[in-house]
């Protein structure tokens, strides 16, 4: 009862003040500078130079804003931009700017004077060496060997590090743009995209639906397209572009099951881009473009599970954003259960469900490093005065998963896909905060249902920490006789002692999921003896799928089986994706002869690294 209590009044209080929020679609943003209330930019047109030589971006980003309150000023948020000028109207009368208080992680207010009539502000601006968004490669960087390359990662807040904006995602808006590189090479961008060079050099983009800044996107470099069906295809360096055709030949298959699932797909194209190893992330869901790490490339399609996660960004966070990075789950979480049935449909339960015992060890792993106390195990976080990115974890991804799994469990599923069905139609191009959302469930999905409430406990899901006990999970393949019920009793079997019987675990232990499993749930500690027996049954060490090197280089780390070393200090040099190399560094430091190598290791691979990753490890190893 005690939930339930807590709950209903809650839901009271939050009508009232809902109401109030979806008058003006807009929730204050602790990681943003600017004031929409006031004054808000309703579209871009930019028009920009790439110079390689210099490593910068030059050029003018011209704003049509809504002045709402008619003020005097409206303010932008700067990371660090050289600003030459800013005028005001189509005849481009300047006027003054001021910059505010620069505050770590945010950068700095730019507030410009305008006159209550203003409708439209021109900024001329160059990038910063030091932007946060940008990467620029040289050629040795990259696949091909010959020529440079740019790519921009603005998830969280890093847009405003190439681009005066203002920089939430509560705050949406279309562009144009039109960039100039050299005519040797392609650009890119979140929007309508050329398939082959202009040989001036000179591209012209679109972007028709709003999205928020974190979603602007470009990337310059040798880059050629294949296409793959009718709305789908690849763009990647030459050399690699036709493995990445194979590796992602099903991506029609994939937008046709999600759009049975929660509707019509809106952005025209869905296609990828390739990027060098040095990208961050395993993908970023730029819309009509999904940049790609390609680390997923393992040449059996083992991996392309991230693609289903990257296409359902196009339905939660890109259809419907989080208004703020506090919300980061309706993002993450909700997209992860969309991933999970997207692969259901595509590659059959059994792979879904071994999926989703991965998810609830990470749920698990997480809120024991954080603690089963901690506030930043809520879903609702609170990353006020700190980096965002701090909630790139897996309380946004899999604790959010988790919610909606039980609330499926409680509703059914068919239920449950009519409501977030009908949750994207009405948010459509909208964003959303946790209290909007939990507000559209009260009012569409539990309806005042007591016992419906009671057994969803919504309150120690969203404003609790750890993970409540109602949690939903598939227990198929865990029971006696199912598949990762046998695979966990030879786990036990490999490592109790030697020699061992191999032809069970042959053919037990095929798929890379199995395999992944059976890594996951060995003892933390063995011997050499039995490192080296696993790695002759499975040649784990020179397994191409980065999800098993990860596992297993973590292994190979903790107990001193140096016949990975090579091809540790390798994986970490050439790749640069955040969360598989991170916790590698982790594993490392646990001893003072690891640490020192870490440093080693660290000191060659940082030039190939993004600034979001090397800012990262800087900070571990300091």
């Amino acid at each position: 009862m005690k939930n339930l209590i807590l709950f209903i009044p809650f839901l009271m209080m939050l009508s009232c003040k809902q109401k109030e929020q979806a008058a003006s679609q807009l929730v204050e943003d602790p990681h943003s500078f600017s004031k929409p209330a006031i004054a808000v930019v309703e579209h871009l047109d930019l028009d920009i130079k790439v110079n390689f030589e210099n490593q910068q971006i030059s050029g003018k980003a011209v704003w049509k804003i809504n002045n709402k309150a008619k003020s005097n000023e409206i303010i932008f948020d700067d990371g660090q931009l050289n600003i030459s000028k800013i005028t005001l109207g189509a005849e481009e009368k300047e006027t003054t700017f001021t910059y505010g208080e620069e505050k770590e992680f945010l950068g700095r207010p730019l507030k410009v004077v305008i006159t209550p009539e203003t409708k439209l502000i021109t900024i001329y601006y160059t990038t910063n060496a030091q932007a946060s968004a940008l990467q620029w490669l040289n050629p040795h960087q990259t696949a091909g060997k010959k020529r440079p390359y740019l790519f921009t990662q603005s998830e969280s807040i890093a847009a405003r590090s190439w681009i005066p904006c203002q920089d939430s995602p509560g705050i949406r808006f279309t562009y144009n743009a039109t960039v100039s590189v050299p005519n040797d090479l392609l650009a890119l961008m979140s929007a309508e995209n050329p398939e082959v060079k202009n040989s001036k050099g000179i591209y012209h983009f679109k972007q028709i639906h709003p999205i928020p800044s974190y979603l602007l996107a470009l990337a310059v470099g040798d880059i050629e397209f294949k296409a793959v069906d009718k709305r789908t295809g690849i763009y990647a360096e030459p050399s690699v572009l036709a493995n990445a055709v194979y590796e992602f030949a099903d991506m029609g298959k994939m937008v046709n099951a999600a759009e049975k699932l929660y509707g019509p797909y809106r952005w025209g194209r869905y296609d990828l881009l390739v990027l060098p190893p040095s990208f961050p992330f395993g993908g970023m869901e730029n819309p009509n473009l999904t940049f790609i790490t390609p680390t997923v490339i393992a040449g059996d399609r083992s991996l392309v599970s991230i693609i289903s996660h990257e296409l359902a960004h196009s339905w939660s966070g890109n259809l419907v954003t989080n208004a703020t990075w506090n919300d980061f789950w309706l993002n993450e979480g909700f997209t992860n259960y969309f991933e999970r049935r997207i692969d259901e449909a595509i590659f059959g339960k059994t792979e879904a469900q071994i999926q989703e015992e991965f998810a609830k060890k990470a749920l698990e792993d997480a809120v024991k490093e954080m603690g089963d106390t901690s506030k930043d195990t809520y879903l609702k976080t609170d990353y006020t005065g700190r980096n965002p990115d701090e909630g790139t974890n897996d309380i946004a991804y899999e604790k959010g998963y988790f919610f909606l799994r039980t609330i499926e469990e409680a509703v059914g599923r068919e239920k449950f896909d009519v409501f977030l069905r009908g949750y994207f139609d009405s948010h459509a191009f909208q964003s959303v905060s946790t209290e909007q959302f939990l507000l559209y469930l009260n009012e569409n999905l539990i309806k005042g249902n007591s016992d419906l409430e009671k057994k969803i406990r919504i309150n120690d899901w969203v404003y609790g920490p750890g993970i409540p006990s109602n949690i939903a999970y598939s227990k198929d393949l865990l029971s006696k006789g199912g598949k990762l019920w046998k695979i966990d009793g030879l786990v036990v079997s490999a490592t109790k002692g030697l020699p061992f019987d191999t032809s069970m675990l042959k053919r037990e232990i095929v798929t890379s999921n199995e395999k992944k499993f059976f890594i996951t749930y060995l003892p933390k500690k063995l011997s050499v003896e039995q490192m080296k027996f696993l790695d002759e049954q499975f040649n784990f060490t020179g397994s191409n799928n980065t999800d098993i090197q990860l596992l297993w280089y973590t292994m190979a780390i903790g107990n001193h089986y140096t016949v990975a070393d090579k091809r540790i200090e390798d994986y970490l040099i050439e790749n640069g994706r955040m969360w598989h190399i991170i916790p590698l560094y982790k594993e490392m430091m646990k001893t003072p002869e690891g640490l020192k190598r870490a440093k080693e290791i660290y000191k060659k691979a940082r030039p190939n690294y993004h600034p979001m990753t090397y800012m990262a490890i800087d900070k571990l190893l300091k």
